[in-house]
């Protein structure tokens, strides 16, 4: 018995030398894992960092470039816009003396605008003449309405002072005799 129980004492003994082996190995192996987690944490950090920096600068050069952008567009518009009001005005004036040209580049087309512009001026002279005689019309029309409104009113007061006329020298004719017979009563009362 005592040769069985000498291995399990090995036994136990080669256990209890490997449990302080086993914690060693477990606690290197912990510490490389914390080393090389602070070493992957530092790189990670230095890589954000380095991210951000080229981020910022990035932002930056687009925020530099845009406002140059938009100074460079105000600047080019200040110019393009009266050259091309120019350009427009050049093109009117080029239109019309063109057109003006064209109207009247031979003695057929001159004369045939003078004959518009002769047909453009008779239509106007009659329109203006059309006018004037409606006008004169109305104006005669309206002379004699009025001129009839005041012969038939100094008719009437013709009329009313004849009436006055007579009835005043009926009554101047009467009086004498109004006059006695108002005599006549006084006298009859007294």
């Amino acid at each position: 018995m005592p040769t069985a129980s000498k291995p399990k004492a090995t036994k136990a003994r080669a256990k209890a030398a490997r449990k302080p082996a086993a914690k060693a190995k477990a606690s290197r192996a912990t510490a490389r894992k914390t080393t090389q987690s602070k070493a992957t944490k530092a790189k990670a950090s230095r890589t954000r960092a380095a991210h951000q920096t080229q981020s910022a600068a990035h932002q930056a050069q687009n925020a530099t470039r845009d406002t140059a952008q938009v100074v460079g567009d105000y600047a080019e518009r200040a110019v393009l816009i009266p050259v091309g009001a120019t350009l427009i005005a050049r093109d009117r004036v080029v239109s019309s003396v063109s057109d003006t040209f064209s109207t009247y580049s031979s003695k057929s087309k001159t004369e045939a605008q003078l004959r518009r512009f002769e047909r453009r001026g008779l239509t106007a002279r009659k329109r203006l003449e059309r006018e004037v005689r409606k006008t004169r019309v109305r104006v005669e029309r309206e002379l004699r309405q009025r001129r009839r409104r005041i012969e038939t009113t100094v008719s009437d007061i013709e009329k009313r002072s004849e009436t006055f006329a007579k009835n005043g020298s009926d009554l101047a004719n009467r009086i004498p005799e109004i006059v006695e017979g108002a005599q006549e009563r006084i006298l009859s009362l007294v």
